[in-house]
């Protein structure tokens, strides 16, 4: 019992201090950039000139400023975005496009973290960005010919706060600092489960077992045998409980700031367990496009994976 019991305390503090002291002053600074800039009215420049260039990809405006969301807010973001495509009218096949894309981008409320544990971010956004386009092209040109084109006039007006005075500047960076408190202490209950799980398989024996099970495998292709808590724990969990466990190894010595780098474009993206539910509840037309939409994710993924393996 008291073995539990220190396994459950030590985990608790390492999600917390995870939590607290990386992930939050990291998404405060951000999110205030981010919402700043959308108050300013710059992103809404930047999807009006990139909306026409990357709509034979299947975008819209829309889907560009999902992709502005997941990179620079979070992989929850976008949910407003997939519903409000839904509601005006946005065509099953755009709405799939777009879906993909979300599923195969590297989130920023892990990117902006891991930059801290030795991510490159440079190129991390790069790839992000290259293997949500190739997702999106895969599916509306590809997985997702078949779907309904019929779209409704489609109003692409962003709807959000302005900041045109020193008081409108100051409810931005406060409503921002509320959201990315929200968001790094919502995911401290994921964080402290799976690593209260890690713990526990570690001090069994289990992941021992099984890596001493799986090595050869992975050594005939050069890779590391961290990877196998790293994937169970993402594709189960999601990231932000990968993240986690990624800290705690590179802390224990047992995985390498290289093998981070290898592995985020396999690691680093909303297409998990977690992260497709909570996708898929932004609209009932959301929810049945989301098997086209994987298909596509998962050839954004294998590029972003490629690239990151020969960097």
């Amino acid at each position: 019992m008291d073995q539990v019991t220190a396994i459950i305390l030590q985990a608790g503090r390492s999600a917390v201090e995870l939590a607290l002291f990386v992930l939050l002053p990291i998404m405060v600074v951000m999110l205030s950039l981010m919402r700043l800039l959308e108050a300013r009215g710059v992103l809404d420049w930047v999807v009006a000139r990139l909306a026409p260039l990357l709509r034979p990809l299947g975008l819209s405006g829309l889907g560009v400023f999902a992709a502005l969301q997941i990179n620079l807010v979070s992989f929850a973001a976008p949910v407003a975005t997939l519903t409000m495509m839904e509601s005006r009218g946005a065509s099953d096949r755009h709405l799939a496009a777009t879906l993909a894309m979300v599923m195969a981008m590297a989130q920023a409320n892990v990117t902006f973290p891991m930059a801290a544990m030795g991510l490159a971010f440079g190129p991390a956004l790069l790839l992000s960005v290259i293997g949500g386009l190739i997702a999106a092209a895969a599916t509306y040109h590809g997985f997702g010919r078949t779907l309904s084109a019929v779209e409704a006039p489609l109003d692409e007006t962003l709807h959000h706060r302005v900041a045109d005075d020193a008081k409108g500047v100051l409810d931005v960076i406060n409503r921002a600092g509320a959201e990315a408190f929200k968001i790094s202490v919502g995911a401290i209950p994921m964080l402290v489960l799976a690593l209260v799980v890690v713990m526990a398989l570690r001090a069994s024996g289990g992941i021992d077992a099984l890596t001493h099970l799986l090595t050869p495998v992975l050594r005939a292709f050069d890779l590391d045998p961290a990877l196998i808590l790293l994937t169970l724990t993402k594709y189960i969990a999601g990231g932000t409980a990968m993240m986690g466990v990624m800290d705690e190894m590179l802390k224990a010595g047992t995985t390498t700031v290289e093998t981070l780098n290898a592995s985020a474009g396999f690691l680093i993206h909303p297409f998990d367990v977690a992260g497709v539910a909570v996708l898929i509840s932004a609209g009932r037309r959301v929810a049945t496009v989301w098997k086209p939409a994987a298909l596509g994710a998962m050839v954004g993924i294998a590029v972003r994976s490629i690239g990151h393996g020969l960097l």
